[in-house]
């Protein structure tokens, strides 16, 4: 994975430089680790579960690391989904998830 790829992909790439006082090891180190981030599976999990209190927890979480990795691609979709667990919305999460999922395994192909 590159600075371009991830260029490419849709991030802040100089955002999130930043954020890492512009060490491209470090930045894209913590970009790796979202391959195995367990946020998005407890969020899955926990909004399959009904609870939307842990799938807020999560979401909230994962919206934090994402934007100061400045990843918008995943970023935005993940606020949205983190504003209507906030408000303990009852809606079908499927499109949200599917659109996060998508966007994380575009992502991860990266790695």
């Amino acid at each position: 994975m590159t600075l371009d790829d991830l260029r490419a992909y849709g991030a802040d790439v100089d955002e999130g430089l930043g954020r890492c006082m512009g060490n491209e090891g470090i930045y894209l180190r913590l970009v790796g680790t979202l391959k195995d981030e367990a946020g998005f599976g407890r969020l899955s999990d926990a909004i399959a579960a009904g609870d939307l209190d842990t799938a807020f927890e999560a979401a909230h979480a994962l919206k934090g690391v994402l934007g100061n990795l400045s990843l918008t691609p995943l970023y935005e979709p993940m606020c949205e989904i983190t504003e209507l667990l906030r408000a303990r919305t009852q809606t079908d999460y499927a499109p949200l998830l599917a659109t996060i999922a998508e966007r994380r395994d575009g992502l991860v192909s990266l790695l």
